[in-house]
Order: C-alpha cells, then structure tokens, then sequence
C-alpha cells in the first residue's frame, strides 16, 4: 500500500501545530501561558499558530478571569482529535511502508 501525501493534514505539517495539538490531545485543556513556557515560544508565534488551529475547528478557545487577569485556555474538539489521530496514522503508515 503506497502512502499518498493527500492523507497527511496541512495544519500539522508545522512542528509548533503538532506540538500544540499533542499537548492538547493527552490534556484535557491548557491555558495560553503554560504552552508558551512549554513550548518555549513567544507570544506572537503561539498566537499566531493557535489561530490557525482555531481556524481548521480544530481546537475551542475558552476565555476567562482568574481574580483580575485574563486567562485563557484551549482544548481540542472531536473534529481536531479525529484530523490528529488520521494524520498520526499517515505517518505510522509511511514509517513502515520504508520497512524491506
């Protein structure tokens, strides 16, 4: 069974996007300033990778107060588990198509 590229996800072809949602599949949620620390990313490059996670529906924005500070979390949705578990298996597919 040859792997066809189609069966790999765009949004996850990114490193960062694969990290967040990885961190995001094994936790229930994560706030934004613990995937920063994590990560070890600035503010602008987490937001701007969240936002193209957000905008594939691929995660849900939860935003709150903590006292008087602003939190925010994420957590992923069904549609966003169902894409990471399809493109995880794309590339477990192709690791042992190279096996001779």
């Amino acid at each position: 069974m040859k792997i066809s590229l189609d069966q790999f996800d765009k949004a996850f072809e990114n490193r960062i996007r694969l990290q967040i949602m990885s961190v995001l599949v094994a936790n229930e949620s994560y706030d934004f300033n613990s995937l920063k620390e994590l990560l070890e990313l600035t503010d602008g490059n987490l937001a701007s990778h969240l936002k193209a996670l957000e905008k594939e529906e691929y995660m849900q924005v939860q935003k709150s107060f903590i006292g008087r500070k602003p939190n925010t979390r994420y957590s992923v949705t069904e549609k966003g588990r169902a894409a990471f578990k399809k493109h995880l298996q794309a590339l477990e597919d192709l690791i042992k198509q190279q096996k001779k």
